[in-house]
């Protein structure tokens, strides 16, 4: 039995990732002033809109952040994990749920971004068509995160800059990500905390 609910573990995250990963997408590349032209973004804005538009008339945009996409990506991990509970035979408490699907989308943000900054580096080490519209969203991307240490990291030729943002993400993972995820674990299983 527990070969099953692995399974359907795994495609639940599957199936949300996917999503979310195409919602925080447009959150991003709207965040960042990717170029609407790029039939990438085009794609993306094509099927994020019938989901955001609706919600963006009732809670607008703050700054350049898209706050419908923010709550949509943020009630996909909140599904997610209530599924998962579920799946597992409990019913998690309304604090721990709401506090664990904030941890998990946060991770998920570090995560796309330590993957996309990792794929960016490697492709601009060969050669490849920078007008490519995958590069070009990609360079939008991480362009704003980047752009504090450009520059400033180089040594024998190579920009250090990009390494040590991802080290900056996998230290805000294991100093925020999982103690928020921990302590939202307790409360959504009633687990008072120990000493």
């Amino acid at each position: 039995m527990s070969y099953l609910i692995s399974a359907f573990s795994f495609l639940l995250e599957v199936v949300f990732s996917a999503a979310a990963t195409l919602i925080v997408l447009r959150l991003l590349a709207e965040a960042s002033r990717a170029d609407f032209n790029n039939p990438l973004s085009q794609f993306i804005y094509r099927y994020t809109n019938p989901i955001l538009s609706p919600i963006r008339r009732i809670i607008p945009n703050w700054r350049r952040i898209n706050t419908a996409a923010v709550l949509i990506a943020w009630l996909l991990m909140l599904l997610k994990r209530l599924l998962i509970f579920v799946l597992l035979g409990r019913m998690p408490g309304i604090a721990g749920l709401l506090l664990l699907s904030f941890a998990d989308l946060l991770d998920f943000i570090l995560v796309f971004y330590l993957v996309l900054i990792f794929v960016w580096s490697l492709m601009s080490m060969f050669q490849v068509d920078r007008y490519h519209p995958v590069l070009r969203l990609m360079s939008s991307l991480v362009e704003p995160i980047l752009r504090p240490v450009r520059g400033k990291l180089v040594a024998a030729g190579l920009d250090f800059g990009p390494w040590v943002v991802m080290i900056v993400l996998v230290l805000l993972r294991l100093l925020v990500v999982a103690p928020l995820t921990g302590y939202g674990m307790q409360l959504a299983l009633g687990i008072g905390s120990v000493g």
